[in-house]
C-alpha cells in the first residue's frame, strides 16, 4: 500500500491510504518494516497529540509513522529534472569560479600553462580566445591548492625569463651578416665611398646651379621631354625567341639590345633595325634577367634559374660565372661604376659580386621572403632591394646598414628604379600600383593606380628622369610624367603579358618584351638634329 503524508487538523502528519490497494495485514506489515528501518538512524522520536487516552494505541501508531520519516515516491521524470537542475547548478558555480580566475592574455603564456597541465597546447582550428577559454575551464576544475601551486610556478618561470631577457638586452647586438671575404669587402666599401661622394657633390652642385640660373627653364625642358614621349610610336616588332621573353636591356650607347627568354639562351640585337647579331649559350635553365654594363657597350650579364649569373661580351663569349645562391635568381643590376654586380634570389638573399674576379663580396639577408628586384642609386652609394614580403629596403653600401624600410605595398614588390634626381624611388608590384618614394621624407608621396594587373617593370628615363615607364601583365606599357605623375601615353600592341622594358640612354627609344615572344621598339620619330641637341 502506498502512503501519502496528510496534515491533520491537530497539526501532525499522518499517512492517508489509497483505498482498494492493499489489505489491512499488508498495511501493518509495511508500517512495522518502515519503523524498523528508521530506528537505527535515531529518527524514532515520539510525537505528542491531543487525542484521547482511550486511543493510546492509535496515537502510538501515528507517532511511529510520523517518526519514521515517510518517503515520497518520485517519478523518473522528476528524477531527471532534479539531476539536470543539479548539473546546471554545478556548471553555473564552475563558470563563476572560472570567471574569477586570472588567465594570461598572452598566447605564449597560455600555451605554456596548458603544457604544464599536460593538456594539448592547441587543438585543430582553435583560435587564441578559444584556447584561453579552454585553459580557464581547465583551471576551474582544479582544486584551490592545485591552482595556487600552478600560479606560483608560472610566476617563478616568468621572473626567470624576465631576468634572462634583461641580460640578453644588455648584450644584444645589431643584426648583421658576416662577410665571407672581409678584406675584399672592406676594399670594395672604400672604393664605393670614393666613387659616390664626388658624384653626389656634382649632382647637388648641378641641381643648385639649375635652380639659381635664370636662363634655365625646367618646365620647358620637361615639357619638351614629355612631348617627345607622347609621340612615341611602334617602330619595329620582331619575334625574339621560341619561348616567352623575360627580360631586355639597352647598351649604354643604345646600339645593342639584349633579350632573354624562358630558355637557356640570350640574344643580342642591333638597333634600331632589330637584327640578331649574337647568341649567348651556357646556362642550363631558363633565364630570368639580362642587363648591360653602364660603362661598357661590350659587357653584359645574365641571370638564370640554374642559380648562377654569367658575364658575357658582345660577341657571345662567356667570361665569368657567379655561383653561390641556393635557389633560382630573379633580377640582376650593375653598380654605376661597372665594377660590381648585384643579384637577387629566391633563397631570401641578395649578393654583391666583383666583376673583375668573380668573387662574392657580400651575402646580405634581411627579407623574410624571396628577394626579387634590385637597383643601384645613380651616385653608387645606395642599393635598393624589394621582395615577395611586400617590403623595399634601402642599403648603404659604404657601411652595410639598412637605412630605410619602405612599407606600403600590400602584395609582392616586383620592380624598382631610382630617379636620376637622386631622391625619388619608384616601385611596382602585384597590387597593380606604382609608388613613388621620397628618400628625403622617407615616405611615399604618390600612389599611381597604374594598371589593371601586376606591374612587372618600372624604369625612369636615364638622363634626367623626366618621365617614368611602367610595364604590366595587362599587356600594356605606360608613360608617366615625373612632374605630377600623370599619364602621358599608353603603349599598346602586345598580345600577352609585358614582362620587361628598358629606355635607351637618350630617352628616344623604349623596348618592351612580352610572353607573346615579340620585341617591340617604340621610337619618338625625332630628327637626328633634335636627337643631337643637348638638353642640359
Amino acid at each position: 500500500m502506498i502512503y501519502k503524508a496528510v496534515k491533520t487538523e491537530e497539526g501532525s502528519f499522518s499517512p492517508k491510504p489509497k483505498p482498494n490497494k492493499m489489505t489491512m495485514e499488508e498495511e501493518e506489515e509495511k508500517l512495522l518494516s518502515t519503523i524498523a528501518a528508521s530506528e537505527p538512524n535515531g529518527d524514532a522520536a515520539p510525537m505528542t497529540t491531543d487525542s484521547d487516552s482511550d486511543s493510546d494505541s492509535d496515537a502510538a501508531d501515528q507517532g511511529a509513522v510520523a517518526s519514521a520519516g515517510v518517503e515520497y515516491q518520485i517519478s523518473e521524470e522528476q528524477k531527471q529534472l532534479q539531476e539536470r537542475h543539479e548539473r546546471a547548478k554545478q556548471e553555473l558555480l564552475r563558470k563563476r569560479r572560472a570567471s574569477a580566475l586570472a588567465v594570461p592574455t598572452n598566447d605564449n603564456a597560455v600555451r605554456a600553462r596548458l603544457r604544464r597541465l599536460g593538456e594539448p597546447m592547441t587543438l585543430f582550428g582553435e583560435r587564441e580566445m578559444e584556447r584561453r577559454d579552454r585553459l580557464r575551464m581547465i583551471l576551474a576544475n582544479l582544486d584551490p591548492a592545485q591552482q595556487e601551486s600552478l600560479v606560483k610556478s608560472h610566476e617563478d618561470d616568468e621572473a626567470a625569463n624576465a631576468d634572462d631577457s634583461d641580460f640578453e638586452q644588455e648584450i644584444e647586438y645589431p643584426f648583421f651578416t658576416e662577410a665571407t671575404r672581409p678584406k675584399a669587402l672592406r676594399e670594395a666599401r672604400v672604393h664605393i665611398a670614393r666613387y659616390s661622394m664626388p658624384r653626389a657633390a656634382l649632382r647637388l652642385q648641378r641641381a643648385r646651379r639649375r635652380e639659381e640660373d635664370p636662363d634655365e627653364d625646367m618646365d620647358a625642358e620637361i615639357n619638351w621631354a614629355l612631348g617627345q614621349a607622347s609621340n612615341l610610336k611602334l617602330d619595329c616588332s620582331e619575334i625574339g625567341d621560341d619561348r616567352p621573353l623575360s627580360g631586355c636591356s639597352f647598351s649604354p650607347d643604345g646600339t645593342l639590345l639584349a633579350t632573354c627568354a624562358l630558355s637557356p639562351v640570350a640574344k643580342l640585337w642591333n638597333m634600331p633595325h632589330v637584327t640578331k647579331v649574337a647568341t649567348l649559350k651556357g646556362h642550363t635553365e631558363r633565364l630570368t634577367d639580362v642587363t648591360f654594363s653602364p660603362l661598357q657597350n661590350h659587357l653584359l650579364a645574365t641571370a638564370s634559374a640554374d642559380r648562377t649569373a654569367r658575364l658575357w661580351n658582345s660577341e657571345g663569349e662567356h667570361l665569368l660565372t657567379f655561383g653561390g645562391h641556393l635557389d633560382r635568381l630573379a633580377r640582376i643590376a650593375f653598380h654605376p661604376s661597372g665594377k660590381y654586380l648585384g643579384t637577387t634570389s629566391f633563397d631570401k638573399t641578395w649578393r654583391l659580386w666583383d666583376v673583375e674576379t668573380g668573387e662574392e663580396l657580400l651575402l646580405q639577408e634581411g627579407h623574410s621572403r624571396s628577394v626579387y628586384a634590385i637597383g643601384f642609386h645613380p651616385d653608387g652609394s645606395l642599393v635598393a632591394t624589394a621582395g615577395l614580403d611586400a617590403l623595399t629596403r634601402v642599403w648603404d653600401l659604404r657601411s652595410g646598414r639598412s637605412i630605410l624600410t619602405l612599407e606600403g605595398h600590400v602584395k609582392k614588390v616586383l620592380a624598382l628604379s631610382f630617379s636620376p634626381n637622386g631622391y625619388h624611388l619608384a616601385t611596382g608590384g602585384e597590387d597593380n600600383t606604382c609608388r613613388i618614394w621620397d628618400l628625403r621624407k622617407k615616405k611615399s608621396i604618390y600612389i599611381i593606380p597604374a594598371h589593371s594587373n601586376l606591374i612587372s617593370q618600372v624604369k625612369f628615363e636615364p638622363q634626367e628622369g623626366y618621365f617614368l615607364v611602367t610595364g604590366s601583365y595587362d599587356m600594356t606599357a605606360k608613360i608617366w610624367s615625373s612632374r605630377d605623375f600623370k599619364p602621358v601615353r599608353t603603349l599598346s600592341g602586345h598580345e600577352a603579358k609585358v614582362t620587361s622594358l628598358d629606355v635607351s640612354g637618350d630617352g628616344h627609344h623604349i623596348a618592351t618584351v612580352s610572353h607573346d615572344r615579340t620585341i617591340k621598339l617604340w621610337s619618338s620619330g625625332t630628327s637626328e638634329k633634335d636627337q643631337e641637341m643637348d638638353v642640359d
